[in-house]
Formats: C-alpha cells, sequence, structure tokens
C-alpha cells in the first residue's frame, strides 16, 4: 500500500520535500518563471528575524509580470478580464493588448500630471469593476502603492484608512451596486476627507480620479479636485515603460479588521508575491496560460488581490470579474450561468455563497439547467465549509470537479493548507482542508508549546521562515507585527485559528482560537458543532457561539437558518438539532438553546463575527466591524437572544 502511496502522490511529496527541506533552492528555482530586471543573488535575507524577506537584491514590476511579458510575448490578442455584471446586464471582454493601452494611459495621468512617484500610496475605492483592475495595474507600474478599500466601506474606516496610508492620490467611482439598489461613493469620499482633515491636514484637497458610471446618479467634479476616469485616459501621454522596483517594495497595503473593529494594514511584497502566485495558481488551482479562471471574491479583499487581478494575470490566464451576487442577480442559478457561458475551468468561492444557493436551491435543479463540463476545480476558502454542503456539492457537481476545501489567511496571500489541481488530488475529506501547499511548513502547536499528537487540538501555526509572498509586516508597524504574530509562539506564525492534523496529515480548521468553547472544563470547537447541525436535511446554516453560564463557566447557544421549504416547525427543528448534538458528540456538550432565525449577521467577505454574537448574548458593549453587510441583522439577533432568554440577568460574570 506505501508503495502504491508513493507512486501516487510522488509529484505532492517531492515537491513538499524540497520546499521544507531546501527552501532556498526550492524558490531561486520556483522564481525563474517571473520575469527579473535585475536577477537576485541572495534568496533570503534573515538578519531580521522574523522579519525575513525573499529575493531582497532582485528587482521587477508586477505590472510588467502581469501584461507586457504576455503581450511580448505574441499572446496580446487573448482576453485578459471578462466583466460580467448581471446588475449592468453587461458583459465587456478585454484583451491583454486592450488592458495594457488603458494601464498605460492611467499610469501617464497618475505620473505625470498627478504627480505620482515611487512609493506614494493611493487609495482606490470602487465597485467590482474593471477600471479597478485598471487602476490597481496602473499603480504598479509606476511603482506607487495602493491601498483598495471595498467600495460601500463607511465614510469612517475610508478615512482611517486615508489618514493611515497618508494618501496621495483617491481613484474613485460615482456609485457602486447592490440588487435593486444604487449606493451614492461622492458624499461616503467627502465625509471620509473631511473627517480625515483633522488627522492628516489637506486631506480635503486630495486629488481624485472619479468613474462615471452612468447611473442616473447626482454628483459634481469639483473643480482643480476631481477629475473624469476616461478624460483622464485620453488626455494622458502614456506611461509605456514600467519602473523597477526592489522584490521588497510594497506592491499594496490592504486594511483589514476581520470582527475586532480595528483595521491593520497589511503589507505585500513585490517580488515574494509575484513568485508565490505563479506557482500558487497551477499548483492549487491548476491554471496555465489560456485557462479561465474566476475568484467570486472583491478586490477590497486579499482573496480578491490574489483571485481576481494577480494570480490570473501573472499566469496569462483569464480572469472573471462578476458584479453580481450568489442568488438574486437573478436567481440562485447565477454561478452555474457564469461557469456554462466563460467555460470556466477553475472557480474560488467563499462558503457562504455556496449555502445560500443551497438554501434556495436544495435539490440542485437550477444547476442542472447549465452544462458545468468545463469546470475542473471547485474550491472553497475563507471560513471553515460544513461537511454537509461539500456532500452538496459533490451530489451535484461534475465527477471530476475537485472541490477544494482549503485555507489560507489575508497575511499569507495564497493558499496555506489544500489540496491540487496541479501537483496530486487528494481523496476529499469532508471538513479537511487537506494538505500543506509547498513552501508552508505547518504544525498544531499545544498550550505548552509542543507538537499536539494526531487528532490533538491545538493553534495552526507556521514554522519560520514563512514563504515567499508572505505579509512583509504591518504598515508603519513592525513592533505590532511580531507582537501580533511572532511572539506567542517562538519560531512560528501563530494564524489565530485551531484545528488538528489527523492520522493521513489532514488538517483539521475548526475555527477561531477564540471561538472554542469552555464547557465545565470540556473544549468544543463551534466548528465540531456546526458540522453535526449542518449534516440535519433541514439545515441551510448555522453559527454556534458560547455564552457564559455560572456553572459550567461557557454553554453553548445555536443559530439556526432552516432550507427554503422546510416542513418541519421550529420547535420539532430545535428538538431534533439538540437531540442530534447529544448523540453525535454527547451529553457534555450541553446544546439546549437553539435559535431559529432567518438570516445571520455575515461580513463582506462572508464570515460570520461570532465574537459579536457572543457579545450581544452576553449584554457586554461592542462596535459592530465595518465590513459588516447590514447593521439591521443586529437587532435581529437581539430580538431572538431575548425571546430566549439573554442576556440573561441573574449572570454574575457575563461583564
Amino acid at each position: 500500500m506505501m508503495s502504491i502511496f508513493r507512486r501516487r502522490f510522488s509529484l505532492y511529496a517531492n515537491t513538499f520535500k524540497k520546499s521544507i527541506e531546501e527552501p532556498e533552492e526550492f524558490w531561486k528555482e520556483a522564481a525563474k518563471r517571473v520575469a527579473w530586471d535585475k536577477p537576485f543573488n541572495k534568496v533570503l535575507d534573515s538578519s531580521r528575524a522574523p522579519l525575513y524577506r525573499w529575493f531582497p537584491d532582485g528587482k521587477l514590476n508586477m505590472c510588467y509580470n502581469c501584461l507586457d511579458r504576455h503581450v511580448l510575448a505574441g499572446d496580446g490578442k487573448n482576453w485578459g478580464i471578462i466583466y460580467d455584471s448581471p446588475m449592468m446586464n453587461r458583459v465587456m471582454h478585454y484583451t491583454y493588448e486592450e488592458l495594457l493601452e488603458e494601464v498605460q494611459k492611467l499610469a501617464g495621468a497618475m505620473a505625470f500630471k498627478h504627480n505620482v512617484k515611487v512609493g506614494d500610496r493611493v487609495v482606490i475605492y470602487m465597485p467590482l469593476v474593471p477600471e479597478a483592475i485598471i487602476a490597481m495595474l496602473a499603480c504598479a507600474r509606476i511603482g506607487a502603492i495602493h491601498s483598495v478599500v471595498f467600495g460601500g466601506f463607511s465614510a469612517k474606516e475610508l478615512a482611517n484608512r486615508i489618514v493611515d496610508s497618508k494618501a496621495k492620490l483617491i481613484i474613485t467611482a460615482n456609485a457602486g451596486l447592490e440588487p435593486n439598489k444604487i449606493i451614492p461613493y461622492e458624499p461616503i469620499v467627502n465625509e471620509a476627507t473631511t473627517l480625515a482633515e483633522a488627522r492628516l491636514p489637506g486631506a480635503e484637497h486630495i486629488q481624485r480620479i472619479v468613474l462615471n458610471r452612468h447611473l442616473n446618479v447626482k454628483f459634481k467634479l469639483q473643480p482643480n479636485r476631481d477629475h473624469d476616469f476616461y478624460e483622464e485616459l485620453m488626455n494622458s501621454k502614456p506611461f509605456t515603460s514600467v519602473i523597477s522596483v526592489s522584490s521588497t517594495h510594497p506592491l499594496y497595503i490592504l486594511y483589514t479588521s476581520g470582527t475586532t473593529g480595528t483595521p491593520k494594514g497589511v503589507v505585500r511584497d513585490t517580488g515574494g508575491h509575484a513568485v508565490a502566485l505563479d506557482n500558487a495558481m497551477k499548483w492549487v488551482y491548476g491554471i496555465d496560460k489560456g485557462d479561465v479562471f474566476w475568484g467570486a471574491s472583491d478586490i477590497g479583499w486579499a482573496a480578491g488581490h490574489t483571485c481576481i487581478v494577480y494570480g490570473p494575470l501573472i499566469k496569462g490566464a483569464t480572469s472573471i470579474l462578476y458584479e453580481g451576487k450568489p442568488v438574486g442577480t437573478p436567481d440562485a442559478g447565477a454561478w452555474w450561468r457564469v461557469i456554462q457561458q466563460h467555460e470556466v475551468k477553475s472557480l474560488f468561492v467563499a462558503p457562504t455563497g455556496v449555502r445560500s444557493i443551497k438554501k434556495e436551491d436544495p435539490l440542485g435543479k437550477l444547476m442542472r439547467r447549465y452544462n458545468l463540463d468545463s469546470l475542473q476545480h471547485f474550491g472553497v476558502a475563507g471560513e471553515r465549509c460544513d461537511p454537509d454542503t461539500v456532500h452538496w456539492l459533490r451530489e451535484h457537481l461534475p465527477k471530476n470537479a475537485l472541490i477544494n476545501d482549503h485555507w489560507w489567511q489575508t497575511e499569507a496571500g495564497w493558499p496555506m493548507i489544500g489540496n491540487f489541481s496541479g501537483l496530486d488530488r487528494f481523496e476529499t475529506k469532508p471538513g479537511s482542508a487537506t494538505k500543506p501547499v509547498p513552501g508552508w511548513d505547518m504544525h498544531i502547536i499545544k498550550d505548552d508549546l509542543t507538537e499536539a499528537a494526531p487528532d490533538e487540538p491545538g493553534k495552526i501555526c507556521a514554522k519560520l521562515p514563512t514563504p515567499p509572498g508572505f505579509v512583509l509586516s504591518l504598515w508603519e508597524s513592525d513592533e505590532a507585527f511580531i507582537k501580533k504574530y511572532m511572539s506567542e509562539i517562538p519560531g512560528y506564525y501563530l494564524s489565530g485559528d485551531e484545528g488538528y492534523k489527523d492520522q493521513d496529515g489532514y488538517f483539521n480548521i475548526m475555527g477561531r482560537i477564540d471561538d472554542v468553547i469552555n464547557i465545565a472544563g470540556h473544549r468544543f470547537s463551534t466548528g465540531a458543532y456546526e458540522e453535526c447541525i449542518c449534516f440535519h436535511p433541514n439545515v441551510a446554516e448555522c453559527a454556534v457561539i458560547g455564552v457564559y453560564d455560572d456553572i459550567k463557566g461557557e454553554i453553548p447557544v445555536a443559530f439556526v437558518i432552516p432550507k427554503t421549504g422546510s416542513q418541519l416547525s421550529d420547535a420539532d427543528l430545535t428538538h431534533e438539532i439538540i437531540t442530534k448534538i447529544r448523540k453525535d458528540i454527547g451529553a457534555v456538550a450541553s446544546l439546549k438553546t437553539c435559535i431559529i432565525v432567518k438570516r445571520l449577521p455575515k461580513t463582506r467577505s462572508g464570515k460570520i463575527p461570532r465574537v459579536l454574537l457572543r457579545k450581544i448574548a452576553n449584554g457586554e458593549s461592542y462596535t459592530p466591524p465595518a465590513t459588516l453587510e447590514s447593521l439591521d441583522v443586529l437587532d435581529e439577533m437581539k430580538v431572538a437572544l431575548e425571546e430566549h432568554g439573554y442576556p440573561r440577568k441573574d449572570l454574575k460574570s457575563a461583564v
């Protein structure tokens, strides 16, 4: 059996082994597929450990690697981007030549008219439109550092990012779209710069390049400050060259607050990121030149930077830019229509999108209307995908499509644990993220700082040095970076997630460390509860939190969304879930409260802020994260909790 395993999985095993045992030689070879203006002599600089730097004396340009080199190689007529917007009822195709031409024009306007220089910061506050990608690549072309802010973020959060990055230029649009709703951006940007003025004098006069989307939204370009996007392109001198920057030069700052409410500026390098993406797109997603890849995310997230922009384009692939939703634009068959129409080979989505489709179309009737034969890889990431959803996908997707519940983080910038369309396909174990990606030396570390045994839970960590593409630091805060990620477990990057590795070496991600529920000394992950609950045939989605209890310390509370068309009463569904938890996990799991709801609070990237739910249930003060999709749902959670006796008035240790 072992010899069969070695033959079958030798490509992954050999690649991974060399990446861990001979990392510098491994990445030196891997970096040859990237175009360098000045070849590097040193592969890894460890002189400021744990602040490691890859290819430190090499020089390159990310925009050149994503556009120019493909055009020069004769592939300029290939599609670079397909913009598909059901909300605009529009599909547009951009070749690599067309993208390059537009990027050169915008880069010229930025450099020659607005005097944006190497290292200057440009805030991009735009919806999911091609012009946003053009803006990102134009920044990279001239060595400016872009900071993309999710379109629709509040003025306060936008102001925080303008101030912290000390932005020199803002590129924005007059409006964004949500289903059946137009979101004007001008009032948000105006308020943001007014708020920023107190901490960054002159913020109200920062130059703006504004895209008019022709959505019948009133807005006014202010003379000497605001400039029409396409007038800038028409009147600019194209920036036909590229600025060669150091491998360690920041490509972008991406501010992320997660569910904590405190934004931190993750800094990504240029060279390491280019090398990591060139390899990861092939290893994990199976993507080569000419393939069609769809990152169903937003450019405001790390997943969008990697899976919409830099990852597909560095490979010479076609990237789908989808301005729509999993359901409601127009129905739960929208994703399958996109896959068929554009012959998508590989897909990246958040599990919450799949669950929303499953809720509306549990039998997959809409999926069967479309030909999905082109699809070879269906990747889910961003949060743990419950096994029931994996089983649902397996039942309805083409049998040759790899369902890859992989795991990575904003800090990583590319997949850390997963399955491999471009190496060896391992057997899918629903609930598991599978194996470490080459370059990532992953470990499960217990509280006593020793390695966990197989199936024993602990903190998920990456041994240092981390591979290329990992976050350089936090913007202007090396000390905070080291304290947050590197200090608790010396020699390791602490991911903040908890999980375990099974007997076969598969990693299981169970949730955030602070999502663990401690019931009378027994530790249970919220993921274990949610996995069990989601296997119920009438459950579409759920979230479990731990709330304070004077006797047991904590007890679980489950929020459950029934599937559309479920015939069970709320009382019967609750009884069956509680019985199932007692049977599958045990009586000590102690689930007694199951709250049936219509929806759950989610961030715009699809994550459920369980910490926020826990604070509401415990009667603690809280600040909603800036990334929350809707504030109204919090009132619904309060009412639902109050109906079940939370927050408890007799609780002594709740605050």
